[in-house]
């Protein structure tokens, strides 16, 4: 037997529980963008040092 006086308040306390544990949960959405961050700085410094390198191409050696 459990502590609510009938099924409707039983229900409504289940459910309220399952919210609560939901809400406690991490948002997978918010973990995926920190590999992202990542992956832009090492295009971002890639396309620098590409372009110093280009521009260096060209340059006679003394």
């Amino acid at each position: 037997m459990s502590d609510q006086p009938n099924e409707i308040l039983e229900a409504a306390a289940a459910a309220k529980a399952q919210q609560d544990a939901v809400a406690r949960t991490r948002d997978p959405s918010r973990t995926s963008r920190w590999p992202m961050r990542i992956i832009g700085v090492g295009i971002g410094s890639a396309a620098v040092a590409a372009a110093v390198l280009f521009a260096n191409s060209n340059r006679t050696r003394d």
